[in-house]
């Protein structure tokens, strides 16, 4: 067995330790390139960072993209669902619990529909809120729970805030179908996130998730995309999604402002809306949308 002597180990030439030997050493330097979970970085700040050949963070962070240690977007490099799970860390999932769950349960006694809390993980939906008397117990979702976010109105209100390519990196040419009304064909849920995009990010589904089931959702958004979706369940039959909408949106908004004041519009003390007699046209409720939502919906 050879022995190293430590004082020789320590005494390598600097120059052969400019570049680190191992593959995990070169993406420990990456990650730690990032200085927060807020942290927006391009490829160039990378290399520049950690003093990597440009050639060699590009290629590792392409790999750490495909294990979700990293995520890529229009904006260049963050860090993803896995790096921000390090340390029993809840993603500030807490947080956005805290922030929603009064608008949840005013959003409950105003409708006596279910409301749901959600962040995206991956290509799914994630329960972090359940709120609904009796007609809770009759949908299968559950805190914790997961569903494919295409086929529920939350799940919609977030991917529509996605970048489309990574929409794409998240399923393939054929979604997987839950009742016969799921959309099952990449091209026709884009063509749904635009349209969700073009209504000021309000989302519907009836029946796509749970059959007989109908939802309207909104994303809560930070400057970096889609922070969770709230949405108001209730029987496809006889709720009229277009008459509480508007409650939707205000509950997403006020979750926003208090995530990230900076991007909402001075308070001017909230007043608690009441449902509109008459469900809307979608041109009406397009309108009314846009002068209530602002750009950040």
């Amino acid at each position: 067995m050879t022995v190293v002597d430590l004082d020789d180990a320590l005494s390598v030439p600097a120059a052969k330790k400019d570049l680190p030997p191992s593959m995990v050493e070169r993406m420990t330097l990456i990650l730690d390139a990032f200085d927060g979970r807020t942290s927006r970085l391009t490829l160039e700040e990378v290399a520049c960072r950690t003093r990597l050949p440009r050639s060699t963070v590009h290629r590792i962070l392409d790999q750490l993209v495909r294990l979700d240690w990293v995520d890529h977007a229009s904006f260049g490099y963050c860090l993803g669902r896995r790096a921000m799970g390090l340390g029993g860390g809840d993603n500030g999932h807490s947080q956005v619990r805290a922030a929603a769950a009064p608008l949840l349960h005013e959003l409950h006694m105003q409708t006596g529909m279910v409301v749901h809390l959600a962040v995206l993980d991956g290509a799914e939906s994630v329960y972090l809120d359940k709120v609904g008397g009796r007609m809770a117990a009759t949908l299968p979702s559950r805190v914790g729970g997961r569903v494919p976010a295409y086929t529920t109105a939350g799940g919609k209100a977030m991917l529509a805030w996605v970048d489309p390519e990574q929409v794409d990196g998240m399923y393939g040419p054929r979604l997987s179908r839950s009742t016969d009304r799921t959309i099952t064909e990449l091209s026709t849920l884009h063509q749904e996130l635009n349209r969700i995009r073009q209504r000021r990010g309000l989302a519907f589904e009836r029946g796509e998730a749970v059959r007989g089931i109908g939802c309207v959702g909104v994303a809560v958004r930070s400057a970096d995309g889609p922070v969770a979706g709230i949405s108001l369940c209730g029987d496809a039959r006889t709720v009229q999604l277009e008459r509480v909408a508007p409650l939707v949106v205000d509950a997403a908004r006020e979750v926003t402002r208090t995530l990230h004041p900076e991007l909402g519009t001075p308070r001017r003390g909230r007043r608690t809306p009441e449902i509109p007699d008459s469900s809307w046209s979608t041109e009406t409720l397009d309108q009314l949308l846009a002068v209530q939502s602002g750009q950040w919906l």
